[in-house]
């Protein structure tokens, strides 16, 4: 990874986009370790946390996820799910949190040195190319080890740095037995069909 000490870091993680590709690879992420990871690497300003959570249920299951990092040094940002019926007439949940990432990307952009977003959608591969304009360096953290791989192409190509996902399990995995494991998917779980397209 090419991180200077001095730099001025600020973390965007795409939470459905992340959990996908870690699920992909066969692991959870420990968030605290991935933190403690990046403040190594310079001055951490920010770590956002995008994700959208069903507001009418009486308990979501990703809830537990959500306080646990808004207690512990991420800026979480989320917004209701919203429920449609598809042309074959199946439910479907959508909750994409592209906006939000970029606009947030784009108003840190004049503080910090260097952007990290933890995803691969390619819908941000535009927002890369004008923070770059703006003098500065973007790192993509997803995969190309997954089938398909979770990062698109021209999003790779603009970036930066490109840190696959998979190299970094060693320093991000979360240790634990199959009850952990069980509890980040039970956690994940519901909000995760809706982006397979995507």
């Amino acid at each position: 990874m090419l991180f200077y000490p001095q730099e001025k870091l600020a973390l965007f993680v795409d939470g459905a986009n992340l959990y996908g590709a870690a699920k992909g690879l066969g692991f959870d992420i420990d968030y605290k370790r991935l933190l403690e990871l990046f403040a190594r690497k310079g001055l951490l300003v920010r770590a956002f946390y995008y994700t959208a959570v069903a507001e009418d249920q009486e308990f979501s299951p990703l809830r537990p996820l959500v306080d646990w990092l808004d207690y512990n040094g991420f800026a979480v940002v989320t917004k209701p799910l919203k429920e449609f019926t598809d042309s074959q007439g199946r439910r479907r949940v959508k909750g994409n949190m592209d906006i939000e990432l970029a606009i947030d990307v784009m108003e840190l952009a004049e503080t910090v040195d260097h952007i990290v977003i933890f995803s691969g959608d390619g819908d941000f591969r535009r927002l890369v190319e004008a923070v770059q304009k703006k003098g500065r360096r973007v790192s993509i953290v997803s995969t190309i080890r997954t089938q398909p791989p979770m990062v698109a192409d021209d999003l790779r190509r603009q970036a930066d740095n490109f840190i696959e996902l998979e190299e970094l399990k060693p320093m991000i995995v979360r240790e634990g037995g199959p009850r952990s494991a069980g509890l980040q998917q039970q956690q994940h779980a519901p909000i995760q069909p809706q982006f397979a397209a995507q």
